[in-house]
């Protein structure tokens, strides 16, 4: 599933391709994704431009001209292009959004879990839907304070919690592995028992691993592309998740299910 630093790949790379572009056409393949895809086709879209494209937690979001937006999340498998309209349909390719300058903006997501919606903007300027999430981790609102203050009487795994976009949003399964393992901490460890200093690690390396991340255009791991169809060379850098050794200690590594999902941590380094 994309994470953080895969969704702002995206939409860098889209504000690129989308701005000062106007809709032409709209076309719809199959009526539904996580929510209906039918709604694009009535939204009124053509002759409507892009004004850009940024990102906010995991999702997406395409600013148009009405004051609307194009807001996207990419489920397990989702991927976007921008290609010319010569390119033939791929089988999984659920929403063509047709461009000024001859090429389509496609939505493409096997499994689909994916959401592509138009909204309107809620009081803080982001989609509707998007109201009441966490902090963002790049912020300067996420600090060791504001996690030491989050982690009180907290009973869930520590990864959980860096895991809980009502806290945090954007840290997926792959960067709170790396995290807690460049802060030498546990991930089964009680929220609550964590020290301020503790807090303050996961904090500084949560920032560092995802900015580097994002440089690195993010991780594939199995379906991320990015909009021109490069896969993200993070999963080079990755330090523990998916790994057989620790790179530390030379320890075998250790896996444990946490939220349902699948995390690895050293049992030597991480305490």
């Amino acid at each position: 599933m994309p994470e953080l630093p895969e969704a702002e790949s995206i939409a860098r790379s889209l504000d690129r391709a989308l701005k000062k572009r106007k809709i032409t056409k709209v076309e719809v393949f199959f009526p539904k994704l996580r929510t209906p895809l039918e709604p694009l086709k009535r939204a009124g879209l053509v002759g409507k431009s892009f004004l850009g494209c940024r990102r906010r937690a995991r999702y997406a979001v395409a600013d148009l001209d009405d004051g609307r937006m194009l807001t996207m999340h990419f489920g397990m498998s989702g991927v976007v292009r921008v290609e010319p309209e010569s390119v033939p349909r791929r089988k999984h390719e659920h929403v063509f959004i047709h461009l000024s300058d001859g090429r389509v903006f496609r939505f493409e997501d096997p499994r689909r879990f994916g959401f592509l919606e138009v909204q309107k903007a809620g009081k803080d300027g982001w989609p509707e839907c998007l109201a009441g999430i966490g902090v963002e981790p790049l912020s300067r609102e996420f600090t060791g304070e504001f996690l030491f203050n989050a982690s009180r009487g907290r009973k869930k795994p520590v990864k959980e919690l860096v895991m809980d976009n009502a806290v945090v949003t954007g840290i997926g399964n792959i960067y709170a592995a790396e995290t807690l393992f460049a802060s030498g901490v546990s991930p089964l460890r009680r929220a609550s028992d964590l020290t301020r200093t503790e807090c303050d690690a996961i904090v500084r390396n949560a920032k560092r691993i995802l900015r580097e991340a994002i440089k690195c255009g993010g991780t594939t791991v199995s379906d991320y592309r990015n909009v021109d169809g490069s896969e993200g060379k993070f999963a080079q850098k990755l330090k523990i998740y998916g790994m057989k050794t620790c790179p530390k200690c030379a320890h075998a590594t250790a896996k444990a299910v946490i939220g349902g999902r699948t995390s690895w941590f050293c049992p030597n380094c991480q305490s």
